[in-house]
């Protein structure tokens, strides 16, 4: 079957999507178990940690971003205008959790420490709660009308399917980050961090089987794609044994392995989606005739084989920087004058 090129730029944008989730998902979840922490030094290695990367990582949401806009400006103009608000809050947290890393350090007061340990961990988990709740109501779908306006509230946002997935996002990125920060460290706060990644496990595993519950139940159409093609059933498969090895291998402390399973099954959960709203990406509660899908919300055929020359270009020297930056930095952490 040959795929047209909105669908192959469906599945680009998608990807770094997936990246960034896996990227930024660990910093996320490390900076809302920070106040977990009660230690000075514990707080400052666990900064540390993600210190060198956290703002590599954001390269793929600034990617994404660029990527749907010249990919499938539609769907950016009608999602960025019907989530004004959310954003806005997502991009004064982004700069919140910023400046609280860079600002901490920057006096001995415990006051001042405190103000920004706290501010650190609250934009985490604000920025964590907002992308879920962005992609909850997504795959819900929204009031779109035929000019692709969006008819709602601020508070439409809020319905009980899009908190349920912005909570399972916190809780899968605190385990990731958990997980990530237990291979950093050492002695006391890794023992501290080995019941953290029990605990932010078990939460996850609790909040994903819920989750798929609820989808199953009354969210119909994630579910007839797989119904359709039954060989898709492979993914929510894939999907299930990513989260049996995570736990398998947290409970035998292969935390390398635990962590790329973590990392595997966030890109599954991605690619789930897509492939329950496949053609469409952004669905209409009014009427279905007023989806944007691949096709009537893309860029000319042109413009996308000019871009996706770029992309197949560009996105592997990304990804091989990011390798490159967490080879450079791999081992534990270790404290010294120019530490955060």
């Amino acid at each position: 079957m040959t795929l047209s090129l909105s669908t192959w730029w469906f599945l680009v944008v998608g990807a770094v999507f997936s990246g960034y989730a896996i990227l930024d998902g660990f910093d996320l979840g490390a900076g809302a178990l920070h106040l977990f922490f009660k230690k000075e030094e514990s707080r400052r290695i666990a900064l540390n940690a993600i210190g060198p990367v956290w703002d590599g990582n954001e390269v793929w949401l600034v990617i994404g971003g660029g990527a749907l806009f010249a990919g499938f400006p539609v769907v950016y103009a009608t999602v960025f205008s019907a989530f004004y608000e959310l954003f806005m809050l997502f991009l004064v947290m982004l700069i919140f959790r910023a400046i609280s890393i860079e600002f901490r350090s920057k006096e001995a007061m415990l006051w001042w420490r405190k103000m920004w340990d706290i501010a650190y961990c609250v934009s985490s988990t604000l920025i964590a709660l907002s992308l879920g709740l962005v992609l909850g109501n997504i795959i819900q779908g929204l009031p779109i009308d035929k000019n692709y306006e969006y008819r709602g509230t601020l508070l439409d946002f809020f319905n009980p399917y899009a908190i349920l997935i912005a909570v399972t996002t916190l809780a899968l990125f605190m385990m990731h980050g958990a997980i990530y920060l237990v291979m950093k460290t050492e002695n006391r706060l890794y023992a501290k961090l080995t019941i953290l990644v029990k605990n932010t496990t078990i939460f996850f595993v609790l909040m994903f089987a819920l989750t798929t519950l609820v989808t199953l139940l009354f969210v119909p159409h994630m579910v007839s794609r797989y119904k359709e093609t039954p060989y898709m059933f492979a993914v929510p498969l894939i999907a299930m044994l990513g989260v049996a090895n995570i736990t398998r291998s947290i409970t035998r402390r292969r935390y390398r392995s635990a962590f790329l399973s973590s990392a595997g099954v966030t890109a599954i959960l991605m690619l789930l989606v897509a492939v329950g709203l496949y053609p469409n990406i952004v669905l209409s509660t009014i009427d279905p005739s007023m989806n944007i899908t691949v096709f009537n919300g893309s860029s000319s055929d042109k413009s996308l084989g000019i871009m996706l020359g770029f992309a197949i270009v560009g996105v592997p020297l990304v990804a091989a920087y990011t390798s490159f930056v967490f080879w450079t930095f791999r081992g534990k952490v270790q404290l010294d004058e120019t530490s955060y």
